[in-house]
């Protein structure tokens, strides 16, 4: 079975552009998409994915709120903070959010995919 990812952003393009990285290994699928942070939990509800990679800056509710509400309720689902923000503060606020990996969206698309990689393997362990 094809571990599944939700992805939210509230730019398309950006939404299109990762979607392109993850939706192309086998065994993964995009099982939906979110553009704020309220329909990301939501989403997380009703997809149950296995990872979901959120944007910090979303209207509604940010991705660092989004991911202490999925944390709740979803707690072995793997997420990953996608943002240009970086700050020491951001990453402690993630952390305390039960985020299990920060990445800039700066970062090499490989980056992005050893990361989600990384994390899905952690799931079988």
């Amino acid at each position: 079975m094809a571990a599944r990812i939700l992805l939210a952003d509230d730019f398309d393009i950006v939404r299109r552009g990762i979607r392109g990285l993850l939706d192309g290994p086998p065994g993964w699928e995009i099982c939906g998409e979110a553009v704020n942070g309220r329909e990301a939990v939501e989403k997380t509800l009703e997809l149950k994915p296995d990872l979901v990679v959120l944007d910090v800056s979303m209207p509604i509710m940010n991705g660092i709120e989004a991911a202490r509400q999925i944390r709740t309720f979803a707690p072995a689902t793997k997420i990953v903070i996608f943002s240009v923000h970086r700050s020491a503060q951001l990453l402690e606020q993630a952390k305390e959010a039960g985020v299990d990996a920060c990445l800039a969206k700066g970062a090499a698309a490989e980056e992005l995919r050893n990361a989600v990689a990384a994390l899905l393997a952690s799931e079988c362990d």
